[in-house]
């Protein structure tokens, strides 16, 4: 079986692509394999991109998961949390290219990246659980109020809207829309550029600006998937 993260590195720059052939659900497995990814970049790389299969960026939490006991929940949100707070706190510069459709957990993933680039086409980016009957837990609120336009923050997780891209640019998920064919090598050129930054000085930066944030989930997410029965 192929592994649901391929690992390519180019000069100072890692490459992470997702692809579990279908929808890049986050169930255990690929937490796993992104976890030891980013393990593997922050030893080996000075930037990374992140991106996923043509069409698909990634599905959000695995509902098979989800949806088998408010144990199984409980437990794919707390380790995805971890996976995602990790991501937002990764001490290299990190490019998300979203590669197709970003939904709920996806769209909190491409919240992460400290530079998104998203493909234009017909897809959809966006915090979809309200509408599909699930509460947004407080990793998905904070997040979304961190990294979003606060004239969408209502719209995008109360309203449960979608984006298409070039919105999504407009709303705070993007900083950029582009053809597909062009999204890669941008991500690349400028993963490239900011691998040049001062790693300490970018990392004690991004600690600074994203502590309070990361804490607040931290100590708030069990009592929050309490409060839901998650």
């Amino acid at each position: 079986m192929t592994a649901p993260v391929v690992f390519e590195l180019a000069g100072d720059v890692a490459v992470l692509r997702m692809d579990d052939g279908k929808a890049n659900a986050l169930g255990p497995e690929m937490l796993d394999a992104l976890d030891s990814a980013f393990d593997r970049a922050e030893k080996e790389a000075r930037a990374l991109v992140l991106t996923g299969r043509p069409g698909r960026f990634c599905a959000g939490f695995d509902l098979k998961h989800m949806m088998a006991s408010p144990e199984s929940a409980r437990a794919l949100v707390t380790r995805g949390a971890d996976v995602l707070l990790r991501a937002y706190a990764l001490p290299i510069p990190l490019v998300v290219a979203c590669s197709g459709h970003a939904l709920a957990g996806g769209a909190l993933l491409v919240l992460t990246g400290d530079m998104r680039l998203g493909t234009l086409g017909e897809f959809k980016i966006g915090l979809n659980e309200v509408q599909i009957g699930m509460p947004l837990p407080i990793l998905a609120i904070e997040l979304a109020r961190d990294r979003l336009d606060p004239r969408e923050l209502s719209q995008a997780t109360l309203l449960a809207k979608p984006y298409a891209p070039e919105a999504a640019v407009r709303a705070g998920y993007l900083d950029d829309a582009l053809p597909e064919a062009e999204v890669m090598p941008r991500a690349i050129a400028e993963a490239t550029r900011l691998s040049s930054l001062s790693q300490a000085a970018f990392a004690g930066s991004k600690r600074a600006l994203r502590r309070a944030t990361i804490a607040h989930i931290r100590d708030t997410l069990e009592a929050n998937l309490r409060e839901f029965g998650a």
